[in-house]
This record gives structure tokens, C-alpha cells and sequence, in this order.
């Protein structure tokens, strides 16, 4: 273990003084000597013991030192070092096949691209192809690397696990012998992120399921096989895990292998207190089976109403059942526009007209362009006179598209001081007006707590955007007192973002039910770039489910007449 965590730190020293432009041989020295560790037949803390470093090849006074620093410590001091200089996401970015540091380094000064979620961006807007060396082809290479990346990861986001499993369950429906089939786990209640795919299936011949499920072209391994389960990798190496059960057993099989564990504890513990016993083939009295056909017949058998999937983490469920006071969560079909999304005015690839077009197949109301601001120059902020253009293009498709209301705005960035990047006399012209930080991520929690605050009194300021600046698998939330922003979102009307980009998912699902339990409004946006993001609302709603919000929650659920937001003028 020692072996490959010294080597990974050597790796990441070298990929560090490369981006830095450090000397060749010195970038060099730290590669072969990751290489050289390593290679070791033996373990490295017994060369360390008998003082034989140095015999490694390449591993001089200062290496054996730095050898000797992490087998007593677990880190280096210099690798932190080292950090301090470098965008956090700016490592991660490497992990992305084809992105070197060579090319990592001049997407990061030319272009400030700083992780991954950027480098896709600016992928999608076609603003890679014009650096040196560069063109569209290598904008393609990147997107499929980018691909690759997310679904190599030890959990997937949840949009990627989501596409596999639709795959797989797509494929397995059409066997004539499938009655039911679901996907359970994390997956089924919608966790943020999934180590793996599992789905339940009812069948009478669960032998014939399993054979065409390891045989489906998607796979690449066969880890497990047996007559009612089997474990396959996929050839992105992704573990998919299928169970077949009877169909009188569906139900109660449905409800266990969904979880969450806490949730099957607790569900155990109330059903020993009835003098029942609950598996996952059903619930009985005695040796008699009393329900197991369906998970709404095993929660009534326990007196408990249905609990919807997404709130099984026991945060309170079975107390608001057993009450009768389980939430009314809110659904995809409830939202009636987005309020956040780019266009190629600043850096999105698609048009304002594409992005309408979009919205109203998903029969959205309203929407919001609410392109970068001035301030934001390496997402192609809009100065005055280019915001001037943009309102102009909205105005004509209104004109053009009269079922759709389109409203003009900006997600304005909050500067290091709280200050807006644009000043009230352009901000009140605008429909929407959304606050959002981008940068100074590692100042003191004070102080972001205190811009967030700041933008929310400003009586502009409609939304705050991905309020803890997370990005799942490259950017940890920033250090922000929640409860002192949403007390004063409660004060000034400002709603908050619950952003449904997959690698966002901000605010999260505690979050979100902190902001409802403190009276604070929120809105489900999906942040789209380009039209196809769009669809990802669903994510987002199901963030929102996990929070126990219902529709009255959300401001975006409502008609275009009833929506209340700063700015607006429709404000009650």
C-alpha cells in the first residue's frame, strides 16, 4: 500500500512542475522514481528500515527523505505545497485520457480552465478548437475522454448510472419472459452518486434471464453467475448486478434491495414489535405470508403508508407515516420552466432560438437565458453594450414564439467582496437576476457567508446559484453558514438554486430541507449549456424529493402569472 501511495505522490509532483513549467529533468526524476518504487519486489518500509532508499534507482538524499516523510506520516509536506499554486480541479483534469499536462497547462492559461466540468463546457461551446494545435477533433476526443473519465470513477454520478441502468433495463424488458423489473439500490432512491447498478427483475424462468443478461453486448466480465443472480462489468468497467425473483416475492424483494440500510433496520425493528417477521421474500405472521407481492401491501402490513423510494435514509419517514404526514413530493411534471441556462452569447454551445425550441418540446412556460456576466471574461461575460444585443434577440423570439415567455437575465458574478458585477442600473433591467460565485472558493467561511448574504440584499438579486459551489468527484463545497444565508434569504425574498447538473446536484438533498424548513424558497435549474442539458432536470427533482419537497416548495411549478421573484414585477 505504502508502494503505490508514494508513487501516486511522485506522479502527482511530476504532473505538478509540468503544469508549473518546471525543468524537464526535474519533472522527469519524479516519474522514473514513481516508477522505480513502484516496481520494488519488496515492501518499501523495509528498504526504509535498513536504510537501503538509496539502493532504488533514481532515489537520492532528497527523495529518500521525501520517502521516509510520507511512510511516517501518510502525505508531503511539499506536495501541499505544491497544491497551494495549483486549481484544485486542475489535477483532475489530467485523470481525463488525452489531456496532458502540456495541454492541461495551456487550457488553464489561455482559457482559465481550471476541472473537468469547464473543460466539458468549453468543449460543448467549440472554444478548445481555437487554441494552438488544436481544432474540432480534438474537442471530440476530449468530450469522449471526458466520458471515459466519469464512468472510471469508484462511484458514478448519477446521470451516468442512470444511463446504464436505462440501458440494460431497456434490453432486458424485451425478453417475453420479464413480468416487472426495476432498478433498486442507491440508484432507485436517486442518491447523488452510485458505486454500482442493480436491478430486480420478476420472472417464472429466472435461469433464461440470467443466461441473455450475460450475454448482452454491453458486457465485458462476468464476475458472478448463478440461477437467480448475476454480477457482469461492462466494458466502460461499470458493475452491473441483475436478480430474478418470483413474482409473489416481488414487492418485498423491490423494498429491501432498494434500502437504504437504515431504513431495512428500522423497518425489521417495527415489524418484531408487531410480532411479525419481514425478509426480502415478504412479511409473515407466523409461517403465513401476509404480503410481499407488492412494497405498498408490505408497508401497509406494517401500518405504515407507502413510502416514496427517495426518502428511505430513516430521516424521519416512519415517524411522518405512522402520522399520516408524509410529503407530497414534488414531480418532473410539476415544472413549468428554467430559470438558468447559457447560450452562445457567452459560453454555451447552443443558440437562444435552440435552447426555446428545446424548452418547448418540454413544454415549458417560461425559461431564463441567463448568460455570464462582464466580470466572468474566460466564460465570455457580456459587457453593456453586448447585454444591450442580447435583450434585442430575446425580444425577437418572443415575437417569433408566443407560447413560450422568454425572459432576459444574467447569472451575475459575486465578487470576492460581495459586490455585484454589474451595477443596479443595469441589473433592475433585467427579468432575472442570479447571483453566484466563482471564485475565491478557499477564503474563510465568514467571508463567503457574508458575499452570499450581500447578494441576497440586494433587491436584484432573484436567485443564488449553486450556493456551495461543489462539483462532485473535482470541487468540495465551499465553508459557507447555510443557516445564516438562508435566514437572510428569508429576509429579502431571494430564492435558492437547487442546480440539476449532475456534478453539482447544489443545493444537495440536506441542504434542500434545511432551506424548506427555514421558509426559504427554492428553484430547480438545470444550468444548461447546450440544449440536450436541458433534460437533466430530473436530477435536480429528484435532489428535490430527497429534501421532502413538495410542489408549493418550488417556485418554478408555477404558472408564469403566479411566479414570485425578485425583479419580476409579479413579486406578491
Amino acid at each position: 500500500m505504502k508502494k503505490a501511495l508514494i508513487a501516486k505522490i511522485f506522479r502527482d509532483i511530476a504532473e505538478m512542475l509540468e503544469i508549473k513549467g518546471e525543468n524537464f529533468f526535474r519533472v522527469r526524476a519524479y516519474e522514473k522514481a514513481a516508477q522505480n518504487v513502484e516496481s520494488l519486489p519488496d515492501d518499501i518500509e523495509a528498504f526504509a528500515k535498513e536504510d537501503r532508499l538509496k539502493d532504488i534507482p533514481g532515489v537520492g538524499k532528497d527523495l529518500e527523505e521525501k520517502i521516509k516523510e510520507i511512510i511516517s506520516t501518510g502525505k508531503l509536506k511539499y506536495l501541499e505545497e505544491l497544491k497551494k499554486d495549483i486549481p484544485e480541479g486542475l489535477l483532475d483534469m489530467l485523470n481525463v485520457p488525452g489531456v496532458g499536462p502540456k495541454t492541461a497547462k495551456l487550457l488553464y492559461e489561455k482559457l482559465d480552465i481550471q476541472d473537468v466540468v469547464m473543460l466539458e463546457r468549453m468543449a460543448h461551446a467549440g472554444k478548445i478548437r481555437g487554441l494552438p494545435g488544436m481544432g474540432e477533433k480534438t474537442e471530440e476526443n476530449i468530450l469522449a475522454g471526458i466520458e471515459l473519465f466519469k464512468k472510471g470513477r469508484e462511484r458514478l454520478d448519477l446521470k451516468t448510472a442512470q444511463d446504464v441502468a436505462d440501458g440494460f433495463i431497456t434490453r432486458l424488458k424485451k425478453l417475453k419472459d420479464v413480468k416487472k423489473i426495476n432498478p433498486a439500490g442507491s440508484l432507485r432512491r436517486m442518491k447523488e452518486s452510485v458505486k454500482d447498478i442493480d436491478i430486480l427483475i420478476s420472472s417464472a424462468k429466472p435461469e433464461k434471464i440470467i443466461q441473455a443478461f450475460t450475454e448482452l453486448e454491453d458486457v465485458r466480465d462476468v464476475i458472478a453467475k448463478g440461477p437467480t443472480k448475476s454480477s457482469v462489468l461492462t466494458k466502460d468497467g461499470i458493475q452491473v448486478d441483475v436478480r430474478v425473483v418470483d413474482g409473489s416475492s416481488y414487492g418485498a424483494a423491490l423494498l429491501y434491495f432498494t434500502g437504504s440500510k437504515e431504513h431495512n433496520i428500522k423497518l425489521r425493528r417495527l415489524a418484531i414489535k408487531k410480532g411479525l417477521k419481514l425478509n426480502e421474500y415478504g412479511v409473515f405472521k407466523g409461517e403465513k405470508m401476509i404480503a410481499g407481492k407488492t412494497e405498498d401491501r408490505m408497508y401497509k402490513a406494517m401500518g405504515l403508508s407507502y413510502i416514496e423510494p427517495e426518502l428511505r435514509e430513516d430521516r424521519g419517514e416512519f415517524e411522518a407515516s405512522l402520522k399520516g404526514e408524509l410529503p407530497n413530493l414534488v414531480n418532473i411534471g410539476d415544472i413549468k420552466g428554467d430559470l438558468h441556462m447559457h447560450s452562445t452569447w457567452s459560453d454555451g454551445g447552443s443558440s437562444i432560438e435552440e435552447m426555446v425550441i428545446r424548452s418547448r418540446e418540454l413544454g415549458y412556460e417560461y425559461i431564463a437565458i441567463t448568460d455570464h456576466s462582464q466580470g466572468l471574461k474566460i466564460a465570455g461575460g457580456l459587457n453593456i453594450r453586448e447585454l444591450d444585443l442580447k435583450r434585442k434577440e430575446i425580444e425577437r423570439m418572443n415575437k417569433k414564439y408566443k407560447d413560450i415567455k422568454i425572459l432576459f437575465g444574467s447569472e451575475v458574478d459575486i465578487d470576492s467582496d460581495g459586490n455585484l458585477d454589474y451595477p443596479d442600473s443595469v441589473l433592475k433591467e433585467m427579468d432575472i437576476v442570479i447571483g453566484a460565485i466563482h471564485a475565491g472558493f478557499k477564503q474563510p467561511g465568514a467571508i463567503i457567508t457574508k458575499r452570499i448574504i450581500r447578494a441576497c440584499q440586494n433587491k436584484y438579486v432573484s436567485i443564488i446559484a449553486h450556493p456551495t459551489g461543489r462539483l462532485w468527484g473535482s470541487r468540495n463545497a465551499y465553508d459557507v453558514d447555510l443557516e445564516e444565508v438562508f435566514k437572510a434569504a428569508g429576509d429579502t425574498n431571494t430564492a435558492f438554486e437547487i442546480n440539476s447538473f449532475p456534478q453539482r446536484l447544489d443545493l444537495n438533498d440536506i441542504n434542500s430541507r434545511m432551506a424548506k424548513a427555514s421558509g426559504v424558497k427554492i428553484v430547480i435549474n438545470t444550468d444548461s449549456h447546450v440544449a440536450g442539458h436541458l433534460d437533466m432536470m430530473r436530477f435536480g427533482v429528484a435532489v428535490a424529493r430527497r429534501g421532502w419537497l413538495e410542489k408549493k416548495d418550488v417556485l418554478n411549478t408555477a404558472a408564469f402569472d403566479k411566479l414570485t421573484l425578485k425583479n419580476l414585477g409579479l413579486t406578491g
